[in-house]
């Protein structure tokens, strides 16, 4: 029984030409479908940090979402005169804006935090209306705007939402080049591994169906759901290399099966049934991770989960719709054009002799090659537990953009930049005998604390009633993604009279606190589905918890390279030169370890199914690993070259989230096929030998009462197609293509 059913030709014609439509169709809504997305916050949602900021608004103190540098540009120039008048003319237009809520400069309030501390450059905070992405793009065009107002002034912008623009605008840029990097590099490798241009090409033109079709459905779910364009570009490149992944597996086996002498129909028939079955599974492996991530309160996060999710279901089904109609159209012609004919030794699917014997070796002396592959991986995984989390800001910008040098700026020149002021609502009473009292008390403990220096009353507005909250602005010295500044955080929520603490140190310390208090959860809801998932591939119990241990080692090695690559910054010269934050965001590191654990699970749902199908044949667990690993070590290696390719293209990104998800996913590719599969796999599965395939009885009588249970297909063992019942051509050199 096959597990998609093979096509006619005339189904085949009909599921080309939709499929030709359906792409042409999603091509056209792409640039709207975007328009249409959101920013994807890169805070978690319901914290105290967001309570205070709402509680902060509904007392009159609006955070500053747009932060506007106003300066004569010239260090000769004393007087404050121009930027003055340039500071209240600015405000004037700024506030006929429908887009702005609020402005505030010194200029119009006398603030003198809002002017530097040489006196040459003031800042205007203004907040925005509506969400994250109405805000940047808000804040794109009131900084051109202001920028052609007062031309002689040297205006500078930072600000949330004016960084949201330059990461999404940057993104867009740095994906599209990177598209057109890996697109070459990847069919270079398939054609290295196939050796025929046609086969090369199939991947691909999968690949760009899956991907084209996927941003106007995530479109349609940025409805219900906040999803960014980030999410979008980043799961643009992930869904490339499945799809790649994907149509490798299911037709590296449909030649395999030609060159065993079946009919196209047959080997259709057999590829479907095996690999096919492995696509899905795969496929719901991929969604499973990701699923679970949604836990996590980060509105990007969340985006990325669900970009991922739609992605890789398109993947698969491109897989298995399209392709099967593409070889039934295709024919005798599949095997065309290969340059490299007179190269190669042996075809894609057929047994590797290297690995093959290399597996033999692993298996002579499991014990010996399990422990040193695990001690490697333990070595690799060390840095990890020096990580320090950290969320999205400028500092994901280049040095050199001016996001980057205008917040370098503002904080450099002012005593106390808006970014290191915290907000904090407290329940003193208003001022009174008693009242005063309590406040001086209150500023007193808050000024005794490390790292506060500088503490501001805001005066309550007209009417206020005297039960009312009241606001007090904290500034600080310490970094906001310091430790310096998480332990101010929570000093100043531990003063009696603190109510809330906002700002963005708080936003920074909540978002992290809230993703490791989600961490536990995500674990055993991954652990769990994933062995349920693997239980029902496999049929053994034992299997999907060594998978899931396995899968555990693999995550540790790619997230202490991480480490040591993006947080102690070695080796960022080889990257572009990127900034060292010392800290990794919190997001991505989960959804780049998400996709890395789905493709470790991709590779172990395509070797076990070979070993199986070995075990079920033979019944020796010994001589069916080394089966398993001799038919899919060349072509995990290329599986995993091709997804490596695809996403270490985005490490050339000048955005460092980019740079992260880019070569996180490729390093977790590559150590898992070669150090995983090729060696901790095969020496864990002999060392464990007969066991792999235990389960309980009860199972097992289960299945045994099921119609049909107790013949199991031969492994070659396929029902020809319907159509396309001719024998294979064979190629100049007489092997069957």
């Amino acid at each position: 029984m096959t597990f998609v059913q093979c096509p006619t030709t005339k189904r085949s014609c009909l599921v080309i030409t939709g499929a030709l439509l359906v792409t042409l169709f999603a091509a056209a809504f792409m640039v709207p479908a975007f328009n249409g997305l959101g920013s994807g916050g890169t805070l978690a949602v319901d914290t105290q940090a967001a309570r205070a900021e709402q509680r902060a608004v509904e007392l009159g103190i609006p955070p500053a979402d747009l932060i506007l540098s106003l300066s004569m540009g010239s260090a000769a120039l004393h007087s404050y005169q121009p930027v003055s008048a340039g500071d209240r003319s600015v405000v004037g237009l700024l506030s006929r804006d429908d887009a702005v809520l609020s402005v505030r400069s010194h200029g119009t309030t006398g603030d003198a935090w809002l002017r530097s501390d040489d006196g040459r450059t003031s800042l205007i905070t203004v907040s925005l209306s509506g969400d994250e992405r109405q805000q940047a793009r808000a804040a794109e065009r009131l900084v051109g705007q202001v920028r052609r107002f007062v031309p002689e002034l040297t205006v500078g912008a930072t600000g949330r939402a004016w960084i949201t623009a330059q990461i999404d605008r940057q993104c867009a840029v740095d994906l599209l080049r990177a598209e057109l990097l890996a697109a070459p590099a990847v069919l270079l490798v398939l054609l290295i591994a196939y050796g025929s241009l046609v086969c090369a090409l199939l991947p691909v033109l999968v690949a760009a169906l899956a991907v084209t079709c996927t941003v106007p459905v995530v479109a349609l779910l940025a409805r219900v759901a906040d999803i960014s364009v980030f999410a979008v570009n980043a799961a643009v490149a992930i869904g490339f290399g499945l799809a790649v992944d994907y149509t490798l597996f299911l037709l590296s086996r449909y030649q395999e099966e030609l060159r065993r002498g079946e009919s196209r129909a047959a080997a259709l028939s057999t590829a479907m049934r095996t690999s096919g079955r492995s696509v899905a599974f795969s496929a719901g492996a991929v969604a499973t991770c990701l699923a679970c991530t949604l836990l996590v309160p980060i509105p990007l996060l969340r985006g990325l989960a669900v970009a991922g999710i739609t992605v890789s279901m398109l993947a698969a089904a491109a897989t298995l719709l399209v392709l099967p109609s593409l070889l039934v159209l295709l024919g005798d012609h599949l095997g065309r054009a290969d340059p490299l004919r007179r190269m190669r030794r042996s075809a894609l699917g057929d047994a590797s002799r290297f690995w093959r014997s290399t597996a033999r070796r692993v298996t002579t002396r499991p014990v010996l090659a399990a422990t040193a592959a695990v001690l490697a991986l333990v070595a690799m995984a060390l840095p990890f537990t020096r990580v320090h989390l950290d969320v999205v800001d400028q500092r994901s910008l280049p040095a050199t953009a001016s996001g980057s040098v205008d917040s370098a700026h503002v904080s450099s020149s002012f005593a106390h930049p808006p970014e290191r002021v915290l907000t904090v609502i407290t329940d003193v009473s208003a001022p009174s005998t008693a009242g005063r009292r309590a406040w001086a008390e209150y500023r007193k403990a808050v000024a005794a604390l490390p790292h506060a220096t500088s503490i501001r009353i805001v005066p309550r507005p007209p009417g206020t009633p005297s039960a009312a909250p009241g606001v007090v602005l904290v500034a600080t010295d310490a970094d906001p993604a310091s430790r310096e500044a998480a332990d101010l955080v929570h000093a100043l929520r531990a003063v009696p009279g603190t109510a809330l603490v906002g700002g963005r140190a708080a936003e920074i310390g909540d978002t992290v606190r809230a993703v490791r208090q989600s961490l536990p959860q995500v674990a055993w809801l991954l652990a769990a589905a994933l062995a349920v998932l693997l239980g029902a591939f496999t049929r053994s119990v034992v299997i999907p918890l060594k998978a899931v241990t396995v899968a555990a080692l693999s995550l540790g090695a790619s997230l202490g390279a991480l480490v040591v690559v993006f947080q102690f910054g070695h080796g960022s010269g080889v990257l572009g030169h990127f900034t060292v934050t010392g800290g990794l965001d919190a997001s991505l590191l989960l959804f780049t370890q998400a996709i890395a654990l789905a493709l470790s699970v991709d590779y172990e749902v395509f070797l076990l199914g070979r070993i199986k199908e070995a075990f079920d044949r033979t019944g020796d667990n010994t001589e069916a690993v080394i089966d398993g690993i001799a038919r899919t070590g060349r072509l995990m290696t290329s599986a995993a070259a091709a997804v490596a390719v695809s996403t270490a293209a985005l490490a050339t990104s000048q955005v460092t989230a980019l740079k992260v998800l880019g070569l996180g996913v490729a390093l977790a590719a590559l150590t898992d096929a070669v150090v995983i599969r090729g060696i901790l796999v095969p020496a864990v599965m002999t060392a464990l030998g007969p066991a792999n395939w235990w389960r309980p009885t009860l199972y097992r009588r289960t299945h045994q009462r099921r119609p049909g249970a107790a013949k199991r297909p031969e492994s070659r063992a396929s029902q020809p197609c319907p159509s396309s019942s001719t024998p294979p051509a064979a190629a100049s050199d007489g092997r069957p293509v």
